[in-house]
């Protein structure tokens, strides 16, 4: 029995004609998951960084999405080998390695994503949902063209090496973090400041010169607009746990009488 996998984001990237719009999944639940790929949006973030996902919780949010016609993108904790042959080995083809912030870091993620001799991926797809059990043909041979590997850029020094960052062989592409960016800057939970988007527009030039799609996060719907019209490839644009905040406040707000807090920065 032969097995086909689905395009990888990079794939869909490329044949896309316009921007792919998507959001994060940070719940752990594959309920939310599973209505979240359902609302109609081109990808989703499962995000096992700052969330509560395990490799359990994970796996059953990519079965739980499976059904939709939706590309979930992994973003892995921390740019470890083991970390990334882990959620690999899930059954992930997308990941997304945070915190990447030179052209060394990037190319030390892309050995953690290909077999040896290019790389320093465990082999273990008879075990593994990756290669459905070893009901792909030939995914030891072909695991490059069923993995898209993304990297994310988050502090000043990564700007400033975009380019190069951008540039080495096996970076399918790259994501700007405006949030912890901005921190880099001294300019803490600002992510709209005028010194930061001028520093993720400078990304977005140096990613696209060297030819690779760029993208964003922009929970803010004119710094989205803003992006979009800067060029970029894909963009978030909400998360699964701000959505439910914001609407159970409007909820206690609509219903209930209270004090209106301070308004929020931030996300």
């Amino acid at each position: 029995m032969s097995l086909r996998l689905d395009p990888t984001f990079r794939d869909r990237l490329a044949a896309s004609p316009r921007p792919l719009v998507g959001m994060w999944v940070c719940s752990g639940s594959p309920l939310v998951a599973e209505i979240c790929a359902g609302a109609g949006l081109d990808w989703l973030l499962i995000d096992m960084e700052h969330s509560p996902n395990t490799l359990e919780s994970t796996l059953t949010q990519l079965q739980a999405v499976a059904a939709y016609p939706v590309t979930p993108v992994v973003r892995v904790p921390i740019g470890d080998v083991v970390a990334i042959k882990q959620v690999l080995d899930l059954g992930a083809q997308n990941i997304l390695v945070p915190m990447i912030s030179s052209a060394d870091d990037a190319r030390t993620v892309v050995e953690a994503v290909r077999y040896p001799p290019r790389g320093r991926r465990g082999v273990g797809s008879a075990l593994a949902r990756s290669a459905r059990w070893n009901r792909v043909d030939d995914y030891l041979t072909d695991a490059d063209s069923h993995v898209s590997l993304f990297v994310q850029i988050e502090t000043s020094q990564g700007v400033e090496a975009a380019s190069e960052i951008a540039a080495v062989d096996g970076i399918d592409g790259v994501f700007i973090g405006p949030s912890d960016l901005s921190a880099s800057m001294g300019l803490l939970g600002q992510q709209t400041h005028p010194e930061v988007t001028a520093a993720v527009v400078r990304a977005f030039d140096a990613v696209r010169a060297v030819g690779k799609p760029v993208g964003v996060n922009a929970f803010d719907p004119d710094a989205a607009e803003a992006y979009l019209a800067a060029g970029v490839s894909f963009v978030l644009v909400g998360a699964d746990v701000a959505l439910l905040a914001r609407g159970s406040e409007e909820l206690t707000a609509r219903w209930l009488s209270r004090d209106e807090g301070p308004e929020r920065s931030s996300y």
